[in-house]
């Protein structure tokens, strides 16, 4: 018979990966820091797994522990399901969501609308901010939850949705066609800038970025315009811009990873209800977007 994982140890290996660390975990879920160290050794008995690599003081996840943390939460997410559809009283209470405002014109009107529906005793309140801004207040109890960009080198919370980046430019003018060629993108420490400036260079395309903006309106509106080209998810296009490709001088781009980033102080059931609701939505979100024009082939 196969070991029963306990939900308590999961929600402790949770704890420790969105806080990265064991003693910040510990103060999370009211344990001891032995206690949960010992809670963890439980868990890689009964996985046959070492689910941490030493790494100074910091609790890196290995790839098994990557891969379980996974089921953690959905685990964690069913049990919260089930628990919730026995209670009678109707959720109330407010929840803090962040999300960039890229995502925010894209993901929020669906998932506000039929999150309200289902739950109007819930008041959301929504802050736009880049993903670095909202993990700094997410770790800042500012916020309960986001809606974020994974990257390795901000490698938290849960992968919730993976998508293209593309290059986009005015479906009405030449502009990928200049050299060097005028580039629209967020700031320096943006991961999509370092990758579409990388990767020019690497097929020897000259570039130059002339618009900077953690704003995807304002880059939106000087692609349309026709002064510069950018990157974007695939989701964020919009009608009016065309997708360049490897037959229009530029090369594929790394995929997006969309995650969910939670405070582990604020899993109360309508941080809980919210938090599944936009799993699930960004799950079975289609990417068909009228007026959008490929290029040609």
């Amino acid at each position: 018979m196969l070991p029963v994982l306990d939900n308590d140890h999961l929600r402790t290996l949770v704890a420790i990966a969105e806080t990265g660390s064991f003693t910040r975990a510990a103060e999370l879920v009211n344990k001891t820091q032995s206690a949960v160290s010992m809670q963890i050794r439980r868990l890689e008995e009964r996985v046959g797994r070492d689910l941490f690599a030493k790494e100074g003081r910091a609790a890196k996840l290995t790839e098994d522990g990557e891969k379980l943390l996974d089921y953690a939460y959905r685990m964690l997410r069913l049990n919260d399901e089930a628990v919730a559809s026995f209670r009678e009283d109707r959720l109330t209470g407010s929840v803090k969501l962040g999300v960039p405002d890229d995502y925010a014109e894209r993901y929020l009107p669906q998932i506000l609308a039929r999150f309200t529906a289902s739950n109007p005793g819930i008041e959301v309140m929504v802050i736009c901010e880049p993903t670095p801004h909202l993990v700094a207040n997410l770790r800042a109890c500012e916020i309960d939850m986001a809606i974020i960009t994974h990257s390795q080198k901000n490698s938290v919370g849960e992968i919730i949705r993976e998508e293209k980046l593309l290059w986009v430019t005015s479906a009405r003018h030449c502009t990928h066609e200049q050299r060097p060629v005028p580039l629209a993108l967020g700031r320096d420490t943006c991961d999509w800038r370092r990758a579409a400036i990388t990767r020019l260079n690497q097929i020897g395309t000259s570039s130059r970025v002339l618009y900077t903006s953690w704003n995807s309106a304002a880059v939106g509106a000087v692609v349309l315009a026709g002064m510069a080209v950018s990157v974007l998810p695939e989701s964020a296009i919009r009608p009016g811009m065309r997708v360049l490709t490897a037959d229009d001088g530029f090369p594929d781009l790394p995929t997006v990873k969309i995650a969910l980033l939670r405070n582990p102080a604020s899993r109360d059931h309508v941080a809980n209800a919210l938090a599944d609701h936009i799993v699930q939505s960004l799950d079975n979100l289609s990417l068909e977007k009228p007026g959008v024009m490929l290029a040609a082939e």
